[in-house]
C-alpha cells in the first residue's frame, strides 16, 4: 500500500505515525506535511491540499494507491470525486457527503428532517431579519457560520450587540444559524464507514475554549482525551441508537455513498445526547489522543473501507487512556506570529509520550520553525486519564519557543468529579 496523506497538522502527523507502523505500507507520503511528518514520510511542501492537479501528479509519479484526506477543505471542494474519477481510492466522502460539514444549514436541515436530536435553530441569510430575531429574545445564544470556518466560526453570547456584530460580519459573505445554547458536557464520536456498514471508535472529548476552566474564545481545540470516563454503557447505547444509527440510515435514504470518517460532535444534556455538528473527517486534536490507542493495523482499516468489507474487521484498542495537550503560539486564536524557532522539544515517541507537530517546518539550517497557531500536541499515555495527563504535563514545559503556552487543565474535569 502506497499512501498519500493530505494535510499539515498534528492530526496528519498522528495518522502518518500510525501508517508508518503498518505492515501494509510500501510507501508513505504527505502533502504539504510538516517537520514531524518529514521524519516519517516524503513531504511535498509545495503542493497544498487544494491543488487537485498537484495532488494527482504526486499520485501518478509515486504510484499512490490510497489517499487519506486529513482536513475538511479539500473534501468540501470535491477531492474525493476528483481522484475517484481517476481510479485513485480516497478515505473521505465525496462532495455530497461533505455537505454535512461544509454547510451547517444543510446539516441542520438533515437532522431536523430525520428527527436526530439537536438544538433548536433558526436560519438567516440577511441581516435585518437576524437583527429582529436577536433583539426579540433574551439569554445566551449560539451563532454559527454556515460554511467552513476552521473551528472558529462560532460565538456563544448573551450580549445582543456582540451577537449582531458577529452575525453582520458572517452575513456579508455567508448564511448563519442561530441556535439555542445547550448545557452539559461535550463528547466527540468518530465512526468509520465503507458505504455499507460502519464501526464506531472510542469516545473522545475536545477542549475548544482557549483558557482554563473552559473560558475564552473558541479555538480549533486546545487538547483532548480518549476515552471519556463519563461515557458509560448506558450513555453509549443512547448515542448509538438515538444518533449514530439514525444518521447512517438517513445517509442511505438520501442516496449518499459515504466512505470515510464521520464525526459526531455531541452535547450530553439532561435530556440526553444532542448533535452540535457533524464533521466529515477526523478531528484535531482528538485524533492525536485516539490514534495512539488503536491496536488494529490502520492499513487494514483503510483497505476494509475501500473494499467495503468493514463489517468483517475487528477493531481493537490498547485499553489505555490518552491525554493530548496543545502547545500554541502567543496570541492564538487571534493574531499570532509564525516562523518562530523551536529551541527544544522533549524526547517523545515512546510508550508514555508522543509528540505531534502542527504546521512546523525546517528552515535552511535545519531548525524546526513554527508555522501556525497550534504548533504541537503532547500526548501522554497511561492506565487512566489522570495518569495520562500527568505524563503529558510533566513534559509540556520542555517545548520551548518564544510565546509558547498551553491550557493547564486538559482532562481535569473528568477526574476531579
Amino acid at each position: 500500500m502506497r499512501v498519500l496523506i493530505l494535510g499539515s497538522g498534528a492530526r496528519e502527523h498522528a495518522l502518518a505515525w500510525s501508517f508508518s507502523k503498518s505492515k501494509r505500507i510500501a510507501g508513505l507520503f504527505c502533502t504539504p506535511g510538516n517537520a514531524g511528518t518529514g521524519e516519517l514520510c516524503v513531504n511535498f511542501p509545495g503542493v497544498s491540499v487544494n491543488d487537485f492537479d498537484g495532488i494527482y501528479r504526486i499520485c501518478r509519479e509515486n504510484r499512490i494507491n490510497l489517499v487519506f484526506a486529513g482536513p475538511e477543505a479539500p473534501l468540501s471542494a470535491g477531492i474525493a470525486d476528483f481522484l475517484i474519477r481517476r481510479n485513485i481510492p480516497v478515505i473521505g466522502p465525496c462532495k455530497n457527503g461533505a455537505l454535512l460539514e461544509s454547510s451547517k444549514s444543510f446539516s441542520k436541515n438533515f437532522m431536523e428532517k430525520y428527527s436526530i436530536p439537536t438544538a433548536n435553530a433558526e436560519h438567516f441569510t440577511e441581516y435585518e431579519s437576524f437583527k429582529k430575531y436577536i433583539n426579540g429574545r433574551n439569554g445566551k445564544i449560539v451563532i454559527k457560520k454556515s460554511g467552513l470556518a476552521a473551528g472558529k466560526g462560532v460565538l456563544e453570547t448573551e450580549i445582543k450587540e456582540e451577537a449582531l456584530i458577529f452575525g453582520r460580519k458572517i452575513l456579508e459573505s455567508d448564511s448563519l444559524i442561530a441556535e439555542e445554547y445547550l448545557e452539559g458536557f461535550e463528547v466527540s464520536v468518530f465512526a468509520l464507514s465503507d458505504g455499507k456498514s460502519y464501526k464506531v471508535l472510542l469516545p473522545c472529548s475536545d477542549f475548544k475554549k482557549a483558557f482554563d476552566n473552559d473560558k475564552g474564545p473558541n479555538t480549533g481545540g486546545m487538547g483532548s482525551i480518549s476515552p471519556v470516563p463519563w461515557v458509560n454503557t448506558e450513555l453509549n447505547d443512547r448515542i448509538m441508537s438515538g444518533i449514530v444509527e439514525p444518521t447512517f440510515s438517513a445517509l442511505k435514504n438520501e442516496g449518499i455513498d459515504y466512505r470515510g470518517i464521520l464525526y459526531f460532535g455531541l452535547m450530553i444534556t439532561d435530556e440526553g445526547p444532542k448533535v452540535l455538528e457533524y464533521n466529515v473527517r477526523f478531528g484535531d486534536p482528538e485524533t492525536q489522543a485516539l490514534i495512539p490507542l488503536l491496536k488494529t493495523d490502520i492499513g487494514d482499516i483503510a483497505e476494509a473501507i475501500i473494499q467495503q468489507n468493514l463489517s468483517s474487521l475487528s477493531i481493537e484498542f490498547s485499553g489505555e487512556s490518552a491525554v493530548g495537550v496543545v502547545i500554541a503560539s502567543k496570541g492564538y486564536p487571534d493574531e499570532y506570529r509564525k516562523g518562530i524557532p523551536v529551541t527544544s522539544l522533549p524526547k517523545g515517541n515512546n510508550k508514555d509520550l508522543l509528540i505531534f507537530h502542527s504546521s512546523t517546518y525546517r528552515d535552511d539550517s535545519g531548525r524546526v520553525m513554527t508555522g501556525g497557531g497550534r504548533c504541537f500536541t503532547l500526548v501522554g499515555l497511561g492506565k487512566d486519564t489522570i495518569t495520562a495527563a500527568a505524563k503529558a504535563y510533566h513534559e509540556a514545559d520542555k517545548v520551548n519557543f518564544e510565546g509558547a503556552w498551553y491550557r493547564s487543565d486538559i482532562g481535569k474535569k473528568f477526574f476531579l468529579t
